[in-house]
């Protein structure tokens, strides 16, 4: 099997790149920073057959192009995503563009045309979608954001059930962590207060439920409990405690 995996400079991503190749599946690693990748591959050369293709998936004509590049690819990791702290009217709209770029046209763009790409050559397939449990609700302080995870878990869980539906051997998973200790935080302008999970255990469950077809995978307990007891909140009652958070995780920077 090879997989195509975004945003496997760092983070998540890296990790879920090793644990991948751990399970003997080549790869085509995606990121901006060539560097990084290189020494990735280096890392992972002896277990796996590499490829790196450094690329902004901002530049959409490009991210267009790698489903054509890559078509002998069985599983699309959509990692690649940041995101932004600060309350809408102050925040830079420049970044806001790029970040709906990234996290949702480039992501996008991919999910489509590799889905064209799978069912024309009639595999067996998967792809990982990685939102956030941001997605489960607005995100006042990082409005731009929370809206643009929330569009990967709706787009991931409509696909997929079009996808079951015409019993086609695509496999849809949607990656919802909390906290996760990576480079995020210091992208997004922002410390977070609880404990974060580390990336090579979230890598690790994700990419296990994802072979066996889950969903929704939401890594550790507390996230999974925050999910059951929001249905019993108001969503007033939870931008207020989010907004909370956000201040605390902005405050301390």
């Amino acid at each position: 099997m090879k997989a195509l995996v975004t945003g496997a400079s760092s983070g998540i991503g890296k990790d879920i790149a090793r644990y991948l190749a751990s399970k003997n599946v080549d790869l085509v690693l995606v990121a901006r920073r060539e560097n990084a990748l290189l020494e990735l591959k280096q890392e992972l050369d002896s277990k796996v057959n590499v490829t790196v293709y450094p690329c902004d998936l901002k530049d959409l004509e490009k991210t267009k192009s790698l489903a054509s590049t890559f078509n002998d690819v069985d599983i699309l990791i959509n990692n690649a995503g940041f995101g932004d702290a600060g309350e809408f009217i102050n925040t830079s709209l420049e970044k806001e563009l790029d970040m709906v770029d990234v996290n949702i046209k480039a992501m996008h763009v991919l999910f489509k045309t590799f889905l064209e790409q799978f069912v024309k050559n009639n595999k067996t397939a998967y792809v990982l979608n990685v939102a956030s449990l941001a997605a489960f609700q607005a995100g006042p302080k990082m409005a731009t954001y929370y809206a643009s995870k929330a569009y990967v878990l709706h787009l991931s869980e409509a696909v997929a059930y079009e996808l079951k539906k015409r019993k086609l051997p695509i496999h849809v998973t949607c990656l919802c962590p909390g906290p996760v200790a990576t480079e995020f935080n210091k992208v997004a302008n922002v410390k977070f207060h609880l404990k974060e999970i580390s990336s090579k255990k979230v890598a690790k469950l994700a990419i296990d439920k994802m072979f066996k077809k889950k969903l929704i995978v939401i890594p550790g307990f507390k996230g999974k409990a925050a999910i059951f007891f929001e249905r019993f909140v108001s969503r007033k009652m939870t931008n207020r405690i989010i907004c909370k958070a956000q201040d605390k995780k902005i405050g301390s920077n």
